[in-house]
């Protein structure tokens, strides 16, 4: 691939399916983000959703719509995210990761990826392909694989995480719109000072938290794609935040763009 002007590194917390269909201050701000960073010529998703044993990569051209959501509105259903693959950046990917990792068509891209890029990307002109996340490793892997993806971005390659920092759906209170519990913000606020200050082994370490980690990422599905998203920063990297905000009790939304 040909060197292009370098790209960002992304975390979004992508929250509901929901914010697929609906017009809100988390969807907007996804707006003003590709607004912002451009057209990328190729977006590397790692999606909570994909959630397996042992690393994987979608190397298809034409990768499905995964709907990985139930009991939700027929509307959701309905989306389509259609954007072509690309095989030639996985190959370079696969290339890349020092891990043992394996090409892996049998999922596509999940609601994890197309709820924010149906967003950012509507047009669906991008070509995507995801990475799962290894749910078998420890953090240091995760922050590692990020690291040997970082020269992608030279490439015009978005590398986009997508999760949340603080999802423990078994403490979801539905009254809490727009508010969470005092030790999701607490855990939240810990792992911003930290990006902040690019103190990222902090941020490896967050089980030294002890019941407020607990608490805050009782399975780390939707934690780790950040830890591949600031695998792939720079020191030179100037940081921004969006949706710094909690949601229904035990979830944060926070999200961020380094470039």
């Amino acid at each position: 691939m040909e060197q292009m002007a370098k790209m960002p590194v992304l975390f979004v917390g992508h929250g509901s399916p929901m914010n697929a269909i609906e017009d809100n201050n988390y969807t907007r701000s996804w707006k003003e983000i590709a607004e912002r960073i451009g057209k990328p010529k190729v977006i590397l998703a790692l999606s909570a959703h994909w959630y397996t044993k042992g690393s994987r990569i979608n190397n298809e051209e034409f990768p499905k719509t995964i709907y990985d959501m139930y009991g939700f509105p027929k509307e959701l259903y309905e989306i389509i995210y259609d954007a072509p693959g690309s095989p030639g950046t996985a190959q370079t990917a696969m290339d890349l990761i020092s891990a043992a990792t394996n090409y892996d068509n049998s999922w596509g891209l999940d609601h994890g990826t197309w709820s924010v890029l149906h967003h950012m990307y509507p047009d669906r002109d991008v070509p995507v392909f995801q990475i799962s996340i290894d749910g078998s490793a420890p953090p240091e892997s995760h922050y590692r694989i990020g690291r040997d993806l970082r020269s992608l971005r030279e490439q015009g390659v978005l590398i986009f995480g997508s999760g949340n920092v603080v999802h423990n759906l078994r403490m979801v209170d539905w009254n809490k719109a727009n508010r969470a519990y005092d030790w999701a913000l607490e855990f939240d606020e810990y792992i911003y000072e930290n990006i902040m200050n690019k103190d990222h082994g902090r941020i490896l370490q967050f089980k030294d938290l002890g019941s407020t980690a607990r608490l805050a990422v009782p399975t780390p599905d939707h934690f780790y794609p950040l830890l591949y998203t600031l695998g792939a920063t720079d020191e030179t990297d100037q940081i921004s935040v969006y949706n710094k905000s909690g949601e229904l009790g035990s979830l944060t939304m926070t999200s961020y763009l380094w470039e």
